[in-house]
């Protein structure tokens, strides 16, 4: 038998030590998990652990997203037509996937119940967290907009977004701390109710608006995956053509800036970055993937936003972009044009300026201005 390469025996190890950690926090929980004890089930020294994951919560996010990826979706949902048919589908895929009151204190099915303890206890995960339950209400609000009959008024959806979620979450802190407080079909029909709420839900304007930068550079990204269709993400040819964001995990809002911004057909994709990508790479992983999932459960493909969202925890996409270096506040844009990149912005409001500036308007004038207004909501 030939040996092992350095990679090979590196990603071995890895993937027997999260098999290991699966085992111990199912059977203990994270609190009483142990890094030695999970050494021990993979057969490994402790050291091997940490040259893997850098603590335990590390380690416990990254069973939590593997598990998120994992997660089978039923085969064929039924198409929602209507935005409270949607919001009722969203709420029965959430609460399906939270324990039952009969299941055990620990086991797989409650693996996740000190997912928010572990948030709520260092600002370096609340803050990253605020903002990935920020992108979610995006992409949930993009794809209720897109259910509205035409007829109906324009304006964002975004409120209604963001009571869905503050419910859902409060219903899944309820679920592990007081089972069996409330019935699950109260929560579908508050959901179903938030749809009719009149929230006067106005898209403001963008006061950020950094200079573009005119550019004439390849555009080769590697090969990455969507997070919201599940299937790869696409960056070249006529539907690649748009706008890619990379945001760090702090400017993660940024992203509906750059739909609003861009114009109707464009793609834009979100791509997700940090200066920790031992710890929050595996939070941002779990906590977009786990909800996607129930979108794609609640919504017709048709009604999907027009946003990709990619997990570059290597850099390589951003660098592929020009941005060689980045943090948990990077907010950088370029759009994309027959498969070239021809501007750039950087800073604060550069997804506005990328999605909003044509690359022929700044040639024209030597990059010496860049649209200032913001355009009216768009889907």
């Amino acid at each position: 038998m030939s040996r092992l390469s350095r990679t090979q025996l590196q990603e071995r190890n890895r993937a027997r030590v999260l098999a290991a950690a699966s085992e111990e926090f199912a059977e203990r929980g994270f609190r009483d998990a142990k890094i030695d004890a999970i050494a021990e089930r993979a057969e490994l020294t402790r050291g091997a652990v940490y040259s893997n994951f850098p603590g335990k919560r590390a380690l416990y996010f990254t069973v939590l997203a593997d598990l998120a990826e994992r997660a089978p979706e039923p085969p064929n949902p039924e198409p929602s037509l209507t935005p409270r048919e949607a919001l009722g589908a969203l709420a029965r895929a959430w609460l399906a996937r939270l324990p039952l009151t009969t299941d055990e204190r620990h086991g797989l099915a409650r693996i996740g119940v000190d997912l928010m303890p572990e948030i709520l206890a260092d600002e370096r995960t609340r803050r990253p967290f605020a903002q990935l339950t920020k992108l979610n209400a995006i992409l949930l609000g993009l794809a209720l907009e897109r259910l509205r009959p035409p007829a109906t008024p324009d304006g964002r959806l975004m409120r209604v977004a963001e009571a869905t979620l503050t419910t859902l979450h409060g219903a899944s802190q309820l679920a592990a701390a007081a089972p069996g407080f409330t019935d699950p079909f109260t929560i579908v029909g508050a959901c179903e109710r938030l749809a009719g709420l009149g929230l006067d839900d106005r898209w403001p304007s963008t006061p950020w608006i950094p200079r573009a930068r005119p550019a004439d550079e390849a555009w080769s990204p590697p090969p990455a995956v969507d997070a919201v269709r599940g299937e790869p993400a696409r960056f070249t040819g006529g539907d690649g053509d748009g706008v890619v964001a990379i945001l760090g995990l702090h400017r993660l809002e940024a992203a509906e800036e750059a739909v609003r911004a861009a114009p109707a057909g464009a793609a834009v994709t979100a791509v997700l970055v940090t200066g920790d990508p031992g710890e929050l790479a595996p939070l941002a992983r779990l906590a977009v993937t786990d909800f996607c999932g129930c979108l794609r459960q609640a919504f017709p493909p048709s009604a999907w936003p027009r946003l990709q969202v990619v997990f570059d925890d290597s850099g390589a996409l951003a660098a592929a972009a020009g941005v060689l270096a980045v943090s948990d506040a990077t907010e950088a844009a370029v759009r994309v044009e027959a498969g070239r990149i021809v501007v750039r912005a950087d800073g604060r409001g550069a997804c506005h300026t990328a999605a909003s500036t044509p690359g022929e308007a700044v040639a024209g004038d030597g990059g010496r201005s860049a649209r200032s207004s913001a355009p009216a909501p768009g889907r």
